[in-house]
């Protein structure tokens, strides 16, 4: 599977996945991050397309010395489960 890329110019983070893209819409409120939307196409579903994506989007924004705001259920869902990330959370 290939690495997760921030693509700032549609700001979204993007795992490619064969053919397929799995994102996660975000907006820049510094000095942190609102990921308030996350999308997996319908066929990779059930897979752990959607955690691998945010835990790709989560290490960039740490690397970015930003903090995250979990914008929608899978992102809170996601936080949740793992407390690695709680100094991330806004």
């Amino acid at each position: 599977m290939a690495a997760v890329r921030d693509n700032k110019a549609q700001s979204r983070f993007e795992l490619d996945v064969g053919a397929a893209v799995a994102f996660a819409n975000y907006r820049l409120a510094p000095p942190s991050v609102i990921i308030n939307h996350t999308e997996t196409p319908r066929s990779l579903r059930g897979r752990g397309i959607a955690s691998e994506l945010i835990k790709g989007a989560l290490d960039l924004i740490r690397a970015d010395g930003h903090r995250v705001i979990a914008g929608c259920g899978f992102v809170v869902d996601y936080l949740r489960k793992h407390p690695e990330y709680a100094d991330l959370v806004e």
